[in-house]
């Protein structure tokens, strides 16, 4: 039987170095950790899979994922798995996996029906869990505007669930030229702003056609000048005594609302 690899073989430190944003850009790969994660990559993208790293533990407890798949699997120490992880309690299944970027100008070729914009998102762990929303709710497309998180960084992956593999990515794009351009093809592009001069509730009829919803970073939200580009700044109505939301509930919020327009 083979020796499991350790935390100093060539293949566990090159993995390594997919904890950092500069070595995933280099490698044009990340790491994704878990069963949900390993399991929503095999299968949808079994192709963009390199190799899956699994302890003596994860191997026999995932036998039934690992069994089928045609991806090398190679058994690593559970200190060679803690050094791939970026959790607490490692899980021991790693999978290496090619960057899903889709370039913006494709994007703007076809806009989706339904597409999502992060301006300045700072938090991974909102990154993901807005990707996961816009998932669920039926966006074609989520762009990571320039200076915001990186969605395949180990915290973004984990909150995603799977949904990362599920949609299409575009990463650093600037969002001024690329909200002119889907305008330009009908595409309304929507503010979601707490001052905002628009209800989400009397969106109605447009947020069945084809929509792009913008958010902002968690405490300055869209920059003003990105916010004016748009076809209308959105707010939600709120009729309790709370504040105001924080990003990921609102975008749950708008983008729900946008599923049950377009049916």
């Amino acid at each position: 039987m083979t020796e499991p690899l350790t935390e100093r073989s060539g293949r566990v430190a090159a993995a390594r170095k997919l904890t950092r944003r500069s070595g995933r850009d280099a490698a044009g790969a990340f790491l994704a950790e878990g069963r949900q994660a390993v399991s929503e990559a095999l299968a949808t993208v079994p192709e963009d899979v390199r190799e899956v790293f699994a302890t003596e533990a994860a191997a026999a407890a995932h036998r039934d994922l690992l069994a089928g798949t045609t991806v090398p699997v190679r058994l690593v120490t559970e200190k060679a798995a803690a050094a791939l992880s970026e959790t607490v309690t490692p899980q021991g299944l790693v999978a290496v996996c090619a960057l899903r970027d889709v370039p913006a100008d494709d994007m703007v070729a076809a806009p989706p029906s339904f597409a999502v914009g992060l301006a300045g998102l700072a938090d991974p762990g909102n990154a993901g869990t807005v990707l996961r929303t816009a998932d669920a709710c039926g966006a074609g497309a989520v762009v990571f505007g320039a200076g915001s998180a990186d969605p395949y960084g180990g915290k973004a992956v984990r909150s995603s669930a799977g949904s990362l593999f599920h949609v299409d990515v575009v990463r650093s794009a600037p969002l001024g030229p690329l909200v002119a351009a889907v305008q330009q093809r009908g595409v309304t592009v929507l503010a979601a702003d707490s001052g905002g001069e628009a209800t989400l509730d009397e969106l109605g009829a447009v947020l069945a056609g084809p929509v792009l919803w913008l958010f902002g970073n968690e405490a300055r939200g869209v920059p003003p000048e990105l916010a004016a580009a748009a076809d209308a700044r959105v707010r939600i109505p709120m009729r309790g005594r709370a504040e105001s939301l924080n990003l990921a509930a609102a975008a749950a919020i708008c983008l729900y609302t946008t599923q049950r327009a377009q049916g």
